[in-house]
């Protein structure tokens, strides 16, 4: 996506809070982490001169955090030209945000070169599978699991393909980290449900 295609400043409030991609798992995308290189040194003193909206304290973390309101995001800025975006709901609101970022910093007299190189690094997602999840024999039957249910009510599940890492409670919730894409996720999701349900160890009401 390049600023051509970005041209949008609004965005709708619904996308803002919520993108489902599963609807009968109730598969939600909770957070996009996103990278980007500007491939340039940036000068973080002025974009702090310049913009309220931003957090620097060089002394205690070397990245200037950058703000938004909409995307509600947040956008972490290193004099390297390195950046990093967290807070987004989707991969396209990840990418919006940081070309946001970019084309603000140059409105405010801040000179930037090029346009910013995207790679989305993580989606972390949640879900539910209308089950009770048996998370002892889980543990006892599936490979590559962890449970500790005296430290931790959940149970981690490592799938290999596609991968990703699975955090699984009883209450048929899950949480879904490490992919790079949101097909992934829906993937896994679907995936995992099938095993649960060729093993017997979820049950429903």
């Amino acid at each position: 996506m390049g600023f051509e295609d970005d041209v949008e400043l609004d965005f709708d409030d619904k996308e803002l809070e919520h993108n489902e991609i599963g609807q009968d798992l109730d598969i939600n995308i909770e957070n996009v982490v996103a990278s980007a290189s500007l491939d340039q040194t940036i000068d973080l003193l002025s974009i702090m001169k310049v913009f309220r909206n931003v957090e620097y304290r060089p002394k205690q973390f070397p990245g200037l955090v950058y703000r938004l309101k909409k995307p509600k995001t947040a956008t972490l800025i290193f004099g390297s030209g390195k950046m990093v975006c967290t807070g987004a709901k989707s991969e396209k609101m990840a990418k919006r945000a940081v070309n946001k970022v970019v084309r603000e910093l140059k409105n405010g007299g801040i000179i930037i070169l090029g346009k910013p190189t995207i790679t989305i690094q993580n989606i972390v997602a949640s879900a539910n599978l209308h089950g009770k999840i048996d998370l002892e024999t889980a543990a006892d039957i599936m490979e590559n699991v962890m449970y500790e249910p005296e430290q931790f009510p959940g149970l981690i599940y490592r799938m290999g393909d596609p991968k990703v890492v699975m955090l699984l409670f009883a209450s048929g919730k899950l949480v879904c980290t490490g992919a790079k894409y949101e097909e992934i996720v829906k993937e896994a999701v679907e995936k995992l449900h099938e095993i649960l349900q060729d093993y017997d160890l979820i049950y429903y009401d």
